[in-house]
């Protein structure tokens, strides 16, 4: 389940216009995924299937970032709502 998630939120981090050293997920221990690379300030880490609803819902296109960083506290706030 971890690898099909990790495989489909780096598919939409491409349909977004990122490239894999800006943001991309990788796998971490314990079905755990991590969304890191140039244009978030730290790593997110969590649950691939959290991780990939994250990108899905919450991370804007490379277009729309622009110049900015995005900021896991921002994320996972964005989870809340």
């Amino acid at each position: 389940m971890a690898d099909d998630a990790i495989a489909t939120a780096n598919e939409l981090l491409r349909e977004k216009g990122y490239a894999e050293r800006d943001l991309a997920v990788h796998p971490g221990p314990r079905d755990r995924a991590l969304l890191k690379g140039n244009k978030i300030i730290s790593p997110f880490s969590d649950d691939a299937a959290l991780v990939l609803r994250v990108v899905r819902e919450l991370v804007p296109s490379d277009a729309e970032l622009g110049n900015r960083l995005l900021r896991p506290a921002d994320l996972r706030a964005g989870l809340e709502r």
